[in-house]
């Protein structure tokens, strides 16, 4: 299936700079609707495939994020909010039911497991209330370094980084960044301690349970 994408005028990128700058935006936006409502089409797509269908979720979600690599794979139900602000390096790997809240740039590298019912957020909304109402929001963008593992049902909050060989354990709310290669876990999650170098996930590694 393909559908045709909105034109992606001078407004929009102009906006998407300000979004993945961190910039107070209105949800609102016109500018914003088409590709909310195309990217709700092709999730509706993916998430009727066939659980051993990857061919025709990997053919979808090429239209729909900014990068897919090769020989990864995003189970359903997969849901997020644009799809252009998200890429991901080769052999990712998302297991069922992820939530990508993509309002600013999601970057996700090589060789990195999300766990089922990870959820990713890159967007916040103001404390004070008429501001909400007035559909007010920042975002700021999440990147997962290289062979990452976050475990199921995690949270990553606006703004994090992990650095790349770390694990998170399944449950966490990593609110603030975490260095390359270390255990962490909690809510709020904290470094429990460094990795030996043979521990981390890697390359050819079979999926974690």
């Amino acid at each position: 299936m393909t559908v045709a994408g909105p034109a992606a005028g001078d407004g929009l990128e102009q906006l998407k700079k300000r979004m993945a700058a961190g910039e107070t935006y209105a949800a609102s936006d016109p500018l914003l609707q088409p590709h909310r409502l195309r990217c709700m089409d092709l999730l509706d797509t993916v998430n009727r495939t066939a659980l051993r269908d990857h061919a025709t979720r990997e053919t979808v979600l090429r239209q729909l994020f900014a990068r897919l690599g090769p020989d990864g794979w995003v189970m359903p139900r997969f849901l997020c909010e644009f799809g252009f602000f998200i890429e991901l390096g080769p052999r990712v790997r998302i297991n069922f039911d992820a939530l990508l809240l993509d309002c600013a740039p999601i970057t996700i590298g090589a060789d990195t497991w999300l766990g089922p019912r990870c959820q990713l957020y890159t967007a916040n909304h103001p404390f004070e209330p008429e501001r909400r109402a007035a559909l007010c929001e920042q975002a700021n963008p999440i990147t997962i370094g290289a062979d990452v593992w976050i475990g199921g049902g995690s949270i990553v909050l606006p703004g994090v980084t992990v650095g790349a060989g770390s694990i998170v354990g399944a449950g966490s709310v990593v609110t603030k960044d975490l260095p390359p290669g270390v255990l962490a876990a909690g809510n709020p999650a904290r470094v429990l301690r460094a990795l030996p170098e043979g521990h981390r996930p890697g390359p050819g590694a079979t999926a974690p349970p």
